[in-house]
């Protein structure tokens, strides 16, 4: 794109190139932007003509972005949200809104995080929805990137050690994140099983059968790398990519696997469990929230991860509670 087609940009364009790109259908974003889906089509024709590219390509029932509409598309949601901002400054009212959020979570982070989140909710922002989803990697930032999730709540090591070395370098980077909490891992196992009352020693621990909880499917987590640097190795039998379901399998087998401490009483079955500390050391467990640098410029989303934040004390400050009082043992 020159100089002089840039002048001449009709910057309406870029609201329906944005909303195109969020609903990845051209009749969802006219009936979102008010509008009729040939002037939809219309104002693409004219954004492709200015940029030289294509932008979308239909695909099934919608559309699919191209690359160069793909790296185009953070940069002009964060303008226009810069925009927004600045022309409603601390628009949103959350006695008043009725937002639509979507979060990406694990279900051990759920059982700690969504109780107290709608509590405030209740209390806050009656007309305000969620929208939990299912946590299926371990690197949440194309989810981001592509709007179609607000927050991304979990354990994320490798995203967070590459953002805090960028951080270093860019003064202005794409995603930012903030601590929620520490959780513990443990070994469970059903109650009965012949190493639960007594700690587990590490021969014992890699003789077992295993249960591990794994987002992709692969067979080999962080409690496998710490081993490996021991020069020792377990067998992982069976994979799930749910903690519930984890929960749920050893209560009825030999099995062991690994779980967060506070998820044992979200279980339902915490009577039928066992738990013992890992017979190794495992780099601590935390949990964050990452979003898109957009949020800054976004006083709803603003709110949100305020209100995910004070969710997760709450949670974690009850879990504390629960233990202290011999509640969870």
């Amino acid at each position: 794109m020159n100089e002089r087609n840039f002048r001449t940009l009709d910057l309406n364009l870029l609201r329906v190139f944005d909303e195109v790109m969020a609903e990845g259908n051209l009749t969802r974003a006219a009936h979102n932007l008010a509008m009729t889906q040939p002037a939809v089509s219309n104002a693409l024709r004219r954004l492709r003509e200015t940029l030289g590219d294509d932008l979308v390509r239909r695909a099934g029932y919608g559309v699919e972005p191209t690359p160069a509409a793909l790296a185009l598309w953070p940069v002009v949601r964060d303008a226009l949200n810069q925009l927004r901002e600045s022309l409603a400054p601390g628009a949103f009212d959350p006695a008043q809104a009725r937002n639509n959020f979507v979060l990406a979570m694990a279900d051990a982070t759920a059982a700690m995080v969504v109780p107290g989140l709608m509590d405030i909710l209740e209390r806050e922002a009656p007309g305000v929805n969620l929208r939990a989803l299912p946590l299926t990697t371990r690197d949440p930032r194309d989810m981001l990137a592509s709007g179609s999730v607000d927050l991304a709540l979990g354990h994320f090591p490798g995203v967070l050690a590459e953002l805090s070395a960028g951080h270093l370098q860019d003064d202005n980077p794409r995603f930012l994140h903030r601590r929620l909490y520490e959780g513990q891992y443990v070994v469970v196992m059903r109650r009965g099983h012949p190493m639960a009352g007594q700690p587990i020693s590490l021969d014992d621990y890699c003789n077992a059968r295993h249960l591990l909880v794994s987002f992709s499917g692969r067979p080999y987590g962080y409690v496998d790398e710490a081993l490996s640097a021991l020069s020792r190795r377990r067998r992982v039998v069976l994979t799930v990519n749910q903690f519930f379901t984890a929960g749920q399998v050893v209560a009825s087998t030999d099995l062991l696997t690994v779980l967060p401490r506070h998820f044992l009483r979200a279980t339902g079955i915490k009577h039928r469990l066992a738990h013992a500390a890992l017979p190794l050391t495992v780099p601590a467990v935390h949990v964050d929230a990452i979003w898109h640098r957009q949020f800054a410029h976004d006083s709803a989303r603003r709110w949100l991860l305020d209100a995910v934040s004070r969710a997760s004390v709450a949670g974690f400050e009850a879990d504390n509670k629960s233990r202290r009082s011999g509640v969870m043992t």
